[in-house]
């Protein structure tokens, strides 16, 4: 493999004597790089994103696995998916290397078992017909790399979302995502640059995908769980705006179908 990014020293140095000012200063210059990073690698996005929504159009479900930053991140994402988008819990999976506990604490030599990340897949009767994408700034993480040659052998699409190029990670996934951001800010702590690539990366997988499902109608989220007074008011405004009524015969319509997808389509049928 390749020397690692994420672990080259920082362009700065004397950390420790800066003021709060310098340090917030170079940090936001060395984050506004990310998304010029993530912009080279479109086409890698793309070509997984269209996989995903094909096999998510055939019934299958995606996973997310990583370790520390990385699983958290893809835990994170898939939790927003169901109030988000609608969709049932169990479409978009998140895990980690050490299991639910790893999310608040850090898990001593988790991410180091080969054998873990199959297993905890293992236990959603994962098939062919879903995608599995690992999440490792590294690139080299034991426990995703394992669950992604065993997915390799079991026919099962893989991808990945990596900050470093040449890694062992991206030549095991069927559909790499390499995105180098450079070296971080405080040497190797990829919960900076690296995990707000990440981060931005998934955001981008899900929202296109589940656009291309259907799941988003002209820019407004009308499958969206109705789970908090101020997304009924989100959900009653969508209706005003796309019936042309007033907010209390929207508000209305909303309680009365649940969704403001039903709500609006109920109302077009009668015209």
């Amino acid at each position: 493999m390749n020397s690692r990014t994420t672990e080259a020293s920082s362009n700065y140095d004397h950390l420790d004597k800066m003021s709060v000012s310098e340090l917030l200063t170079h940090i936001n210059n060395e984050d506004r790089t990310v998304a010029e990073s993530i912009q080279k690698a479109i086409p890698q996005i793309e070509n997984l994103v269209e996989q995903i929504t094909v096999k998510m159009s055939d019934g299958g479900r995606l996973f997310y696995l990583g370790a520390g930053t990385s699983g958290r991140l893809g835990i994170v994402d898939a939790s927003e998916c169901p109030p988000t988008f609608g969709v049932k819990q169990g479409l978009v999976v998140g895990l980690i290397a050490g299991g639910d506990t790893a999310i608040r604490e850090a898990v001593e030599f988790a991410e180091d078992d080969t054998e873990a990340g199959w297993k905890d897949l293992s236990e959603y009767d994962i098939n062919e017909n879903d995608v599995v994408i690992g999440i490792a700034a590294s690139g080299s993480t034991p426990y995703v790399i394992g669950a992604l040659k065993k997915c390799n052998s079991k026919n099962i699409l893989t991808g990945c979302i990596t900050c470093n190029a040449g890694s062992a990670l991206a030549e095991v996934a069927a559909f790499p995502i390499e995105v180098v951001v450079g070296p971080e800010f405080v040497t190797g702590s990829t919960r900076m640059k690296a995990g707000t690539a990440q981060k931005l990366i998934l955001n981008m997988i899900t929202t296109s995908v589940m656009i291309k499902l259907g799941k988003v109608k002209g820019n407004r989220m009308v499958d969206m769980q109705l789970s908090n007074d101020k997304l009924v008011d989100r959900g009653t405004k969508m209706i005003m705006e796309t019936l042309s009524i007033d907010y209390k015969t929207a508000n209305s319509l909303l309680m009365e179908f649940g969704s403001v997808r039903k709500a609006i389509d109920s109302k077009k049928k009668e015209e």
